[in-house]
């Protein structure tokens, strides 16, 4: 795929759907380091597939591969859909649908969710050592925020105790809020 980086004008005039998942490859590739121009990027991309008039059912496919590729951080996934769906609005075209949408960033909170979880458990048991069923349970059921802080504290803990003691403290104010 790197060969067509010095063929980036053959892609665009290609109306080949492969020519597509090139440009999105290389341009992830190319944004590793600057996320504001690959929200640009991946803008610009996904308004090609409308322009090219494709069908319904192949812009869909190509949208998710662009966005599967093409990952954002969140403010910026955040702006990007709001442009997406002035977009849409002004196109009168709802390929996407708010519900797919919604579905989607629902889908990714999740799966972050579950890695947070699975590596925050690791960790701990290298720290501390087999945890308790009760604990597991527990650290299963903290938000993404609550697991990310855990994550930073857990390298202070020496033992069981330490992280019995966080999660009593933060279980409590979370309770409160």
């Amino acid at each position: 795929m790197l060969d067509y980086q010095n063929r980036w004008t053959e892609l665009e005039k290609s109306d080949n759907p492969f020519a597509m998942v090139v440009m999105a490859h290389l341009k992830t590739q190319q944004t590793i380091k600057q996320l504001g121009e690959r929200k640009t990027w991946k803008f610009s991309l996904i308004r090609r597939l409308y322009e090219q008039g494709l069908q319904e059912r192949d812009i869909r496919n190509l949208y998710r591969f662009i966005d599967w590729v093409m990952i954002l951080p969140k403010g910026l996934e955040a702006e990007f859909w709001q442009e997406f769906k002035q977009f849409e609005q002004e196109r009168s075209m709802s390929y996407i649908t708010t519900g797919e949408r919604i579905g989607y960033e629902r889908g990714k909170e999740e799966g972050q969710q579950e890695q947070a979880q699975t590596l925050v458990l690791r960790q701990l048991q290298k720290r501390v050592g087999e945890l308790p069923q009760q604990v597991r349970e527990q650290i299963q059921g903290l938000s993404l925020e609550q697991l990310e802080a855990l994550g930073e504290a857990l390298l202070d803990f020496s033992a069981v105790a330490d992280l019995l003691n966080w999660l009593q403290t933060h279980q409590t104010v979370s309770a409160e809020s």
